[in-house]
């Protein structure tokens, strides 16, 4: 069993009972889509493949806020299995670079895989699952699906975006709609367009749906 083969199998049971939109199901279709991304644009492809299926081994989003969680986590768990350390090293870094912290934090991914990996799980954030995604996870913190009292706000801070109180409606404009612009290559670029568009024609009609008058 090849090293990939045996984390996918190791993480199975951590993800397999999520409801956030971070389940096993996310899991492997950022693994699925790195790998796409991977064929076109080329890079390692072991690392590409480990940094995504570990990259939301402790998200924080999850851990109690801590940022740069994920990359030691998913180091413990490789160093358990030999693998090198220069190796784990490129991997940490690809975890720790993946997040969106906020519309005013920049989140440069520099190497190739670093790009494939962060590339993939944005494309997984936008257009139809990426919508079913964003309304399962405001149902999982208890958001309210829409206020139109509050306004959607441009973050300058992780610290801002992660404390600040939000809708699920709002969350399209706080991140979102952002990501079509924050892809790094070429090929997530052509798919993120049209998954971008698909997500302002469901808020239009969302929009059109919550004005509806009778008179």
């Amino acid at each position: 069993m090849s090293i990939v083969q045996t984390i996918q199998k190791e993480i199975a049971p951590i993800f397999a009972e999520d409801a956030s939109g971070h389940d096993l199901h996310h899991i492997n279709r950022v693994l699925e889509m790195s790998r796409y991304l991977q064929s076109k644009e080329g890079g390692d492809l072991e690392i590409i493949e480990l940094a995504a299926l570990l990259h939301d081994i402790s998200d924080h989003k999850f851990n109690g806020g801590k940022l740069n969680e994920g990359g030691n986590a998913a180091a413990v768990i490789l160093h358990r299995h030999a693998y090198p350390s220069e190796r784990i090293e490129q991997i940490k870094e690809i975890i720790d670079s993946v997040s969106f912290k906020g519309a005013g934090v920049e989140t440069h991914a520099e190497t190739i895989e670093a790009q494939i990996v962060q590339d993939a799980d944005r494309l997984d954030a936008i257009g139809a699952i990426g919508i079913g995604r964003t309304f399962a996870y405001g149902g999982h913190k208890g958001q309210a699906m829409y206020d139109p009292e509050l306004e959607a706000t441009s973050h300058n801070s992780f610290e801002e975006y992660a404390q600040s109180k939000t809708t699920t409606i709002n969350h399209f404009h706080e991140k979102l709609l952002l990501l079509k612009d924050r892809l790094n290559t070429d090929t997530a670029k052509q798919i993120g367009q049209e998954r971008h568009e698909l997500m302002l024609k469901f808020l239009a009609d969302f929009e059109k749906e919550w004005n509806f008058k009778s008179e």
